[in-house]
């Protein structure tokens, strides 16, 4: 199963960036879907989640590192979704890799994105 990440790249602090994660129909009727990340020398770390509550309704939860500044969504036509990424500081600099799962804020996670580079200058 392919999870295919894009929207990287290099912002100055206090930028934003949106990130995309398309999926194959499989992974998008997962429990959770959602994004990890890794930084230099850390293990990953989770990040934002949708979890499918019925008749199109996801809940969305979110790391403590990113609360407030950033915003998963989805489009289930499109099979996509999306972290919004916003006042970005040096430390949100990581590899950002989507994730399909049962529980993707425990770490069980059953498909892994092949991760997209978000470098933040200072």
């Amino acid at each position: 199963v392919q999870l295919q990440a894009s929207g990287g790249g290099l912002v100055q602090a206090g930028g934003s960036l949106r990130l995309s994660c398309t999926t194959p129909g499989r992974t998008f009727s997962s429990k959770d879907i959602g994004w990890f990340r890794q930084a230099p020398g850390k293990e990953r770390e989770f990040t934002a989640r949708l979890r499918w509550a019925g008749d199109s309704v996801y809940v969305s939860v979110y790391g403590d590192a990113v609360r407030g500044r950033f915003s998963i969504s989805g489009d289930i036509d499109k099979r996509t979704i999306y972290l919004q990424m916003n006042s970005l500081k040096p430390e949100d600099t990581a590899v950002y890799y989507c994730a399909g799962g049962r529980d993707l804020e425990n770490g069980v996670v059953d498909y892994w994105g092949q991760g997209t580079q978000v470098t933040v200058s200072s």
